[in-house]
């Protein structure tokens, strides 16, 4: 039997003006959103402050980790006209902030790291005001498409981690969790870039599995770090193992603090591009 989603898990639904703009502009420039594929919780709360996470190279994932509400199937052809269609939308939300996740693309031979880049640049020659967070796949750990990104030169980069050591395989059978650790590693030492990472919690560990990922991510010099409950999208997916308390959110702010995390966002909603553009 599941256990019942706390009462400070749950989000209202918000429709305004704002939110109905957002999502014209999207439909518009026919852009995914991570917002609307992951059903993130913040959705409407991020388009009230005309922002969105903007989800690239299509809506079909070459992986198929058993937290995520993102299709695994075979990935549509990249569509090169996708870069200048996200900077047009940047330009028409005004974002002084933009971040640009993707699907998994483990049959391109970079990874997608060229379509990364081709976002950043686009969006660079008609919005140079506008900082820019990129949250990717781990590109199989591949220094040569790793130096494209570090080429490009986001203001932020973001790989997440997502869970701890010990149920990673279970959750993310295709991933690896040193990979990921040698990804946030070789941007840190071959950049300026500051580096960001994250996991969900309620998939099986303890505080004790919690504090070693803190302690691996900052030893790999991670500048930024974001923690959220883990909500099962469906029946299909993983189940809940725990939902952690408001007080014990509390301790993990505590214990990024000894572990000498300096930015950070750690509660129950939180999720990687949550009010990134305060912990820049």
């Amino acid at each position: 039997m599941q256990t019942r989603l706390p009462e400070y898990l749950k989000r209202p639904i918000i429709d305004t003006e704002k939110t109905r703009n957002v999502r014209k502009i999207l439909k518009h420039q026919c852009l995914n959103t991570v917002c609307e594929n992951a059903r993130c919780p913040n959705k409407n709360e991020c388009y009230t402050k005309n922002t969105a996470t903007f989800l690239i190279m299509g809506n079909n994932c070459t992986r198929n980790c058993r937290y995520c509400n993102i299709t695994c199937n075979k990935p549509e052809p990249l569509d090169i006209n996708e870069p200048k269609r996200v900077a047009s939308a940047v330009k028409s939300l005004g974002l002084k902030y933009a971040v640009i996740t993707s699907v998994t693309r483990d049959d391109l031979p970079d990874g997608g790291a060229e379509h990364f880049a081709n976002c950043i640049y686009e969006i660079r020659k008609i919005s140079p005001e506008t900082k820019i967070e990129i949250l990717t796949p781990d590109f199989k750990g591949d220094e040569k498409s790793l130096d494209i990104i570090i080429q490009a030169h986001p203001d932020v980069f973001n790989h997440n981690i997502e869970t701890v050591r010990k149920v990673f395989k279970t959750a993310r059978p295709q991933g690896n969790y040193d990979i990921s650790l040698k990804v946030l590693k070789y941007i840190k030492e071959n950049s300026d870039i500051l580096t960001k990472s994250g996991l969900m919690i309620g998939l099986g560990e303890d505080f004790d599995d919690i504090e070693k990922t803190f302690e691996d991510l900052k030893s790999v010099g991670c500048d930024i770090l974001t923690v959220g409950q883990y909500i099962q999208p469906s029946k299909a997916h993983l189940e809940v193992s725990k939902y952690y308390t408001l007080d014990e959110y509390e301790i993990l702010k505590q214990l990024a603090n000894k572990i000498g995390f300096k930015k950070y966002q750690i509660g129950p909603l939180v999720r990687s591009s949550y009010k990134a553009i305060d912990l820049c």
